[in-house]
């Protein structure tokens, strides 16, 4: 069993690497362990509303860079890059998505589907009101970080690097993106963006808040 220390080893470990070791690449068992610990994140209602696109493609790589001012160190040096899309219109109730996954990934009974069609409604409209395609969107990216931080961590915990990415132009890097063919004709949007490699800078201090400026016990 890994340990509480271990955990927050990793965690101490862990900082947005600006800049990777351009000779070391990540091997795939490990990198392909950072993928499944993205798949088996948690989601709202288990609909898994992300696509992890792996770019390699040193080509596609310098498109996103030059619309990416977050991303000028780490793009031409990490050993592996993903761009993590959120559905759109696919989490609107009665979506052939959701139907999809609630019948066949999730093995729903018809009584239990029947349930989820009479409450998923009210959340969608009343709840959560994410009742407008913005903030659909939003709500379906929040979900992506999830994924995002989970990637991070389990990549710390094997002495991978990572930083994660926001500083680009989201309407230019879809742009990029839809003209290679990944966001299905608009089903899908940028969520963020995460570059993994190896350091090759020493670590900078971490800084925290302290704890009692974070938690309220009530």
């Amino acid at each position: 069993m890994i340990s509480k220390h271990d955990v927050l080893k990793a965690f101490n470990f862990r900082h947005a690497c600006k800049t990777f070791d351009p000779a070391r690449k990540i091997p795939d068992a490990d990198f392909r362990y950072i993928l499944e610990c993205g798949r088996l994140s948690p989601s709202s209602f288990g609909y898994e509303p992300w696509r992890f696109v792996v770019v390699q493609d040193m080509a596609l790589r310098d498109k996103l860079r030059a619309v990416s001012w977050g991303a000028q160190g780490q793009f031409p040096t990490a050993s592996h890059v993903i761009a993590i899309l959120a559905r759109k219109d696919d989490l609107l109730p009665g979506s052939d998505y959701t139907e999809h996954v609630m019948r066949d990934v999730q093995k729903m009974s018809d009584e239990a589907i029947a349930r989820r069609h009479t409450f998923y409604p009210q959340f969608h409209q009343h709840d959560f009101r994410i009742d407008t395609p913005r903030a659909l969107f939003d709500w379906s990216c929040h979900q992506a970080y999830i994924a995002l931080a989970n990637m991070t961590t389990a990549a710390a915990l094997i002495r991978i690097d990572s930083c994660p990415v926001e500083g680009f132009n989201r309407e230019d890097a879809e742009a990029v993106l839809a003209e290679a063919g990944l966001l299905e004709d608009g089903r899908f949007g940028l969520a963020v963006m995460v570059a993994f490699g190896y350091r090759i800078k020493p670590q900078p201090e971490k800084a925290r808040q302290v704890i009692e400026d974070l938690v309220r016990w009530v």
